[in-house]
């Protein structure tokens, strides 16, 4: 284990932010009995209860089990691990971790589609109208940061007019950790700046209620980006310090 020494005592989050680290990393493996709270405290500097209470949120993350007087045991986090790990699991070491950033256009290009169906049979007019401000804004922007961002805002609106919360669940996770990585992204997707007909087409069909044509018209939209970010991805890997 390569715990080190917390600077401020009695706050847990760095506690649990390091031992997550470890699972995550693969340091600490699955199935591992974690060391006692009293060698946790040791170790990181800090007390006991603080030990104690980043255990307890480890446990509620279905991260580790705790038993009473047995210690506290690894588990898989592919199993049991939830989507407000993507961040953590993107961004590793101070780069992006490309198999992961993978992952993530993948599912939402897999997902998009059916979110703006969803939309289309949920939302009505009302939802066109809300979905035609954004478009307007990004009709306006040259900057691709400011483009990629007005693009999540309008993937938000969507995902509320779906009136879903498995789809609004999966969205903030996939969203967090993106976000955080638009800026390195942005170049490579220069690109899909003031190529706005897709989301008009779109915008029009879910204000328009048909389900079909909204989900081709989300295909459209989300192919591009998808064969660019995956480019982005693909170049990442092939820089030094860019392998797993």
């Amino acid at each position: 284990m390569a715990l080190k020494p917390v600077t401020r005592k009695s706050v847990s989050d760095q506690v649990f932010d390091q031992v997550l680290d470890e699972v995550v990393d693969g340091s600490l493996a699955a199935g591992e009995q974690l060391p006692s709270e009293r060698q946790l405290a040791e170790v990181l500097g800090v007390s006991r209860p603080a030990v104690r209470e980043a255990l307890q949120r480890m446990a509620q993350t279905r991260l580790v089990e705790v038993r009473h007087g047995g210690g506290a045991t690894v588990r898989d986090f592919r199993r049991y691990g939830g989507l407000d790990l993507l961040p953590r699991l993107l961004v590793r070491g101070g780069g992006i971790d490309p198999a992961v950033a993978r992952s993530i256009v993948e599912a939402r290009t897999s997902i998009g589609p059916g979110i703006a169906a969803l939309a289309a049979e949920r939302g009505g007019p009302a939802l066109g109208v809300a979905l035609d401000a954004v478009v307007e804004r990004l009709s306006g922007t040259t900057d691709p940061v400011a483009w990629q961002e007005l693009a999540l805002e309008f993937w938000d609106v969507v995902v509320d007019g779906a009136d879903s919360i498995v789809f609004r669940l999966m969205f903030n996770g996939l969203r967090a950790a993106y976000e955080p990585a638009l800026p390195a992204l942005a170049p490579a997707l220069a690109g899909e700046v003031g190529q706005v007909d897709p989301y008009r087409v779109l915008t029009a069909a879910i204000g328009a209620g048909d389900p079909a044509t909204a989900r081709a018209a989300a295909e459209r939209v989300l192919a591009p980006t998808n064969e660019s970010l995956i480019s982005a991805f693909a170049a990442l890997t092939e820089t030094p310090g860019g392998d797993d």
